[in-house]
């Protein structure tokens, strides 16, 4: 059965505007029209338009959640059962911040003491996925590593994602550790090897792909700040270390 607009959006909340700002970008174009005008948005539509709000919660923008939802590949139901794991996630840490909280009002009144560590419970590790860097990388080697890498990691639970990131930062430190050696020895190589099978973990990076990041790690001073967090010079020396590492497999194949 079909409704009219008005209908549509007391049903989900949201105003006519909305629908009609939804319609104008191609987001959601009702199937159905009276023969006065009027929008019918059907079962299929109201479907779809669930499926926007889900994924507007978890706080993808409309550009992205219209390049999903018309993608040959996308399979609804596998999205659904991906929105319920986030949102059990996220229930579970809002329940662990309202602990937190708790335990906070109680340690002000002097009933308990609370530790640093447990100031801190329940908050997100989420840094990482907001990539300050993925313009760019986009921009060097197209959408598809890109959107591979953070599909992964928008997949992983709260605990994955920390292990996710002490992953990367153990690399980091072995790589610091390195950094006044040549990056062409032996041991320099296999720590950088190590970076790179820990990338195409996440994505599909091509040896000049790999090399090009290294090459953005020193060109860019944002990387370069990062990076060297873990030891001044570290940027330079996996750069000179990356390029190394790809010309040699190159040359191999």
């Amino acid at each position: 059965m079909a409704i009219k607009i008005k209908e549509a959006a007391e049903l989900a909340g949201i105003s006519i505007r909305t629908l009609h700002h939804y319609d104008h970008i191609g987001l959601l174009s009702p199937t159905h029209s009276t023969e006065s005008g009027y929008r019918l948005y059907t079962d299929k539509d109201m479907e779809t338009l669930q499926q926007i709000l889900f994924f507007k919660e978890l706080g993808f923008s409309l550009k992205r959640i219209k390049e999903i939802i018309n993608s040959p590949s996308f399979d609804r139901r596998e999205a659904l059962q991906l929105h319920r794991k986030r949102l059990l996630e996220k229930r579970d840490q809002l329940d662990q911040m309202i602990v937190t909280v708790e335990k906070t009002i109680q340690h002000m009144e002097g009933e308990i003491h609370m530790s640093n560590k447990e100031k801190f419970e329940g908050f997100r590790f989420d840094e990482f996925k907001k990539d300050p860097y993925e313009q760019e990388a986009r921009e060097r080697w197209g959408d598809q590593a890109v959107d591979e890498s953070k599909a992964k990691v928008y997949k992983m639970s709260p605990q994955e994602q920390r292990n996710f990131t002490e992953n990367m930062n153990e690399i980091y430190r072995a790589l610091a550790d390195l950094r006044h050696t040549s990056p062409a020895s032996e041991e320099s190589q296999k720590a950088i090897e190590e970076w790179y099978r820990f990338l195409n973990k996440m994505g599909s990076y091509s040896l000049d792909a790999f090399k090009g990041l290294g090459q953005m790690y020193v060109q860019d001073e944002r990387f370069t700040k990062n990076i060297d967090q873990f030891g001044e010079g570290l940027a330079q020396f996996m750069c000179e270390a990356m390029a190394i590492y790809a010309d040699n497999k190159k040359k191999r194949k």
